[in-house]
């Protein structure tokens, strides 16, 4: 019972960052199920991309403010605010990606993670 209160949890904090990020129009949004890999850092990853860092910067700031909005929580850690080239938000069940174009050509984060589900969703 714990688990799946735990998942659900994870589930929506996802869907909240999806939404913050078709708010701000990033490009090619996929979140990956990292549920059933034994070697998972986290439930999912959510990935989207644009073509400027300041919508990178803009897309980071309202997947955070979606996510304060719904459940008051502010992520455990953020890195690569200041080059907007990739920003990394964790909200360790969930961790958020958004690059730049061509950083997320450069580092496949879904290649990475071959096996787990891919879902992809339009920009709003």
């Amino acid at each position: 019972m714990v688990k799946s209160k735990v998942i659900n949890e994870s589930t929506y904090l996802s869907e909240l960052a999806i939404h913050g990020m078709q708010e701000k129009k990033g490009n090619d949004l996929v979140r990956l199920d990292l549920r059933n890999i034994n070697s998972s850092v986290a439930d999912y990853f959510v990935v989207c991309h644009a073509d400027s860092a300041t919508q990178v910067k803009a897309i980071a700031n309202s997947v955070e403010d979606e996510i304060y909005k719904a459940l008051q929580i502010e992520p455990w850690r953020k890195e690569g605010l200041e080059y907007g080239e990739w920003i990394l938000l964790d909200y360790v069940d969930v961790v958020i990606h958004v690059f730049r174009t061509d950083k997320r050509e450069f580092y496949g984060v879904e290649d990475l993670w071959g096996d787990a589900e891919i879902q992809s969703y339009k920009s709003a």
